[in-house]
């Protein structure tokens, strides 16, 4: 009798154990499909991954070649660039209405600010990122264009080694670029609150703080010194473009504040 219940309990074990590898043999499709297909329509820019890979023994997914285009008007093609991002998924949530994320790991992106006017592309994306999430909240044919009704928790969120980029022929100053590091994030729970949250709302919170970044002290700092030292003998660039780079110092220096209010919307 009791070799029959340990064949019997071995067996239910191999029968678990197959569904969960054929549920993770096909995560790396499913993350992707929904990142080119809902992600589009939320930031209001093309958005897509090249391919997903998913370890079975480790449950951990592998995102190549991440991009976010920039919204239209901008020069650049895009506003962020990764080569790989790493998604550890718990895969028992993924039968149920909430998919649990443990973790999210973004390595070195590569950033594009380019300002235009008084916006820049950043600042679009996120207001276009806003008007999706409001948009969700208001209709429920909206909620089932932008992601069904799956909700979303993250534990954690992390971005390490970024590095901002901002083009000075923008600014009538030639083709040089001047890059700095971007400030490391790291966001917890996101969604646990509200026992999940739509695919719009994660982007809101993360491509906020992401801005918060991009537009920190830290950051418009640093950019600073790289003007002064591009411009550090200012009489020989001429009027026109001393006049670029004081102006380009003085955008940095408030940028920060003057973006608070949206980030925090």
């Amino acid at each position: 009798m009791k070799k029959w219940i340990l064949i019997g309990l071995g067996t239910i074990v191999v029968i678990v154990a197959v569904v969960v590898i054929v549920g993770l043999s096909n995560l790396g499709p499913i993350i992707k499909t929904a990142v080119n297909t809902y992600g589009p329509p939320i930031t209001k820019t093309e958005l897509h991954v090249a391919d997903v890979s998913v370890s079975i023994l480790s449950a951990q997914a592998k995102i190549k070649s991440f991009f976010l285009g920039n919204p239209q008007g901008f020069k650049a093609p895009s506003a962020v660039q990764v080569g790989s991002i790493y998604v550890d998924v718990d895969e028992k949530s993924l039968t149920g209405n909430t998919i649990v994320i443990d973790r999210i790991e973004v390595k070195k992106p590569e950033i594009n600010y380019e300002k235009k006017g008084k916006t820049d592309n950043f600042q679009s994306i996120l207001n276009n990122v806003n008007k999706a999430t409001a948009s969700k909240k208001n209709t429920a044919a909206t909620s089932q264009d932008q992601g069904s009704d799956k909700k979303l928790i993250i534990h954690d969120f992390i971005l390490t080694g970024g590095k901002v980029n901002v083009d000075l022929v923008n600014y009538g100053l030639g083709k040089k670029t001047i890059s700095t590091p971007l400030p490391d994030i790291h966001l917890k729970d996101i969604g646990k609150k509200q026992n999940g949250a739509t695919a719009a709302e994660i982007s809101k919170q993360i491509f906020a703080a992401l801005y918060g970044k991009v537009t920190s002290d830290a950051v418009t700092n640093a950019i600073n010194q790289e003007l002064k030292a591009f411009g550090s003998n200012l009489d020989s660039l001429g009027g026109t473009a001393a006049k670029q780079v004081e102006s380009i110092s003085e955008e940095g220096k408030g940028l920060g504040d003057k973006l608070k209010g949206l980030i925090s919307k």
